[in-house]
């Protein structure tokens, strides 16, 4: 019992040496090193932003999303953007300045995927085209006669004046009455219109070099300044094919060969200013410079009576594109005779004439008379033609020289000498008299790939006569 109270009685201490160490060997204790509380200050804030963004990263993915949403919303209603194009461009005479000579093509977003408003081949495929049996569809007309005058006159001098006070019909277009022009709209197998070239006494006239030049062009780019508004500015964007295959043509008068005289811009001894064949024409048969230049916009079938296809392009542009390459986007691909750009602001002709009068384009009274006649022929104001706008921007016109093309042309010219010198007034009702097939009414944004707009440099001088 005493034995067992002296167990009970002692304590058993344990102590740090009481380990795995050897007996007699000191255990070293290392003391750890408190963190710097502004290293730990640091570690909270950012644990709390991260806890914060944790409950609020919906609101911040938004945020960061609307410069971008912005920007699309700009692209999709604001004018079409440019884009660096993909594949090989061809080599360029100038480098870029400003909208001269840009070769950049111009966009547009489809079904939300951006695509090149113009789809033209690759060069490679350009170089390969030929061209193709006529897309003419079936049209009534087959044959265009031109009226023209029979008497002789006894002198060699231009005849340009006009029949009466009241018109500007003159020996150059005819004084077409208005029972000619109601039967010129009567669709048969031969049409039998005044088109222009009535008398050999009218005016327009070219040199015998420059006329056998253009006997020879089976296609051809033309454009005109008449009155020395505007500069010449160089095609860009062909192969070397297309140069072999298509003509370059540029009508000027006498007062805009020595405006471009005044810039450096010489004709050479070959007729010759880069690229573009230059045709000096003399005696222009109106007063109206505007009106002259209507003559090669929409009569190159007369201008150029062997050629299949032309394409007009405004002397305030610069063409940039593959001309055959532009035939086969724009006629070959799509079965059409003809291509124009719908009108980049309004679609009715009644809402032009509002805007014509209001820009001082042309007078109330003659816009009126005009209107009048439209509406006495029954001209509806509607803003759509078989599904597209019936109102056109006509500074280019892409065509086949066929009998329905040929027969529009005539019957445009003819209202633009009748009433206003302002075509896109007149386009829509020939559209609908005549009801033509194969027209291809292209978008704007087409318009605006293929030439680079300059605008006109300086206002038109008063028309020189010579008579020589």
């Amino acid at each position: 019992m005493a034995s067992s109270g002296m167990l009970n009685s002692v304590s058993i201490s344990v102590s740090d040496s009481d380990s795995e160490d050897p007996p007699g060997r000191m255990r070293v204790r290392i003391r750890k090193k408190r963190r710097n509380p502004r290293l730990r200050l640091k570690d909270e804030l950012l644990r709390r932003a991260l806890r914060r963004a944790v409950m609020w990263w919906p609101v911040l993915l938004f945020i960061a999303a609307i410069p971008l949403l912005l920007f699309e919303i700009s692209r999709l209603f604001g004018k079409p953007s440019v884009e660096p194009r993909s594949t090989s461009r061809p080599s360029l005479e100038e480098e870029p300045v400003g909208n001269l000579n840009r070769l950049d093509p111009v966009t547009r977003l489809i079904h939300g995927v951006r695509e090149p408003c113009l789809a033209i081949l690759h060069p490679e495929e350009i170089q390969h085209l030929e061209f193709p049996k006529t897309a003419e569809p079936e049209f009534s007309v087959k044959e265009v006669v031109y009226k023209s005058d029979m008497r002789t006159y006894l002198s060699n001098d231009t005849i340009v004046s006009q029949y009466s006070e009241a018109t500007r019909f003159n020996l150059f277009t005819g004084e077409q009455t208005l029972v000619e022009r109601e039967e010129s709209f009567k669709v048969n197998e031969t049409a039998v219109v005044h088109c222009g070239f009535y008398s050999e006494k009218g005016g327009f006239k070219l040199s015998d070099d420059d006329k056998n030049y253009m006997q020879s062009c089976k296609a051809v780019v033309s454009t005109c300044s008449f009155g020395g508004g505007d500069d010449l500015y160089q095609p860009i964007g062909m192969i070397e094919a297309s140069l072999e295959k298509v003509c370059y043509v540029a009508f000027w008068d006498e007062i805009t060969r020595l405006a471009q005289e005044a810039e450096g811009r010489k004709i050479g001894d070959d007729h010759m200013i880069g690229k573009w064949r230059i045709v000096l024409v003399r005696d222009l048969p109106f007063s109206d410079q505007r009106l002259n230049g209507k003559i090669p916009k929409m009569l190159s079938h007369r201008l150029f009576p062997q050629a299949r296809y032309s394409i007009w392009v405004d002397s305030k542009s610069q063409f940039r594109r593959d001309p055959l390459g532009v035939l086969e986007a724009l006629l070959w691909r799509t079965n059409s005779v003809l291509a124009i750009s719908e009108h980049g602001a309004r679609s009715s002709l009644y809402d032009e004439a509002k805007a014509v009068v209001k820009k001082n384009k042309a007078t109330p009274q003659e816009v009126e008379v005009q209107l009048n006649q439209y509406r006495l022929d029954g001209m509806p104001d509607q803003k759509r033609f078989k599904g597209k706008k019936a109102l056109a921007e006509a500074s280019i016109i892409v065509r086949e020289h066929t009998p329905s093309t040929n027969l529009f042309m005539c019957l445009w010219f003819n209202e633009v000498v009748r009433f206003t010198s302002r075509d896109q007034l007149s386009f829509p009702y020939i559209f609908r008299r005549l009801n033509s097939p194969g027209i291809n009414m292209f978008p704007v944004c087409t318009r605006k790939d293929l030439v680079n707009s300059m605008g006109h440099k300086r206002k038109v001088k008063p028309l020189v006569r010579s008579t020589g």
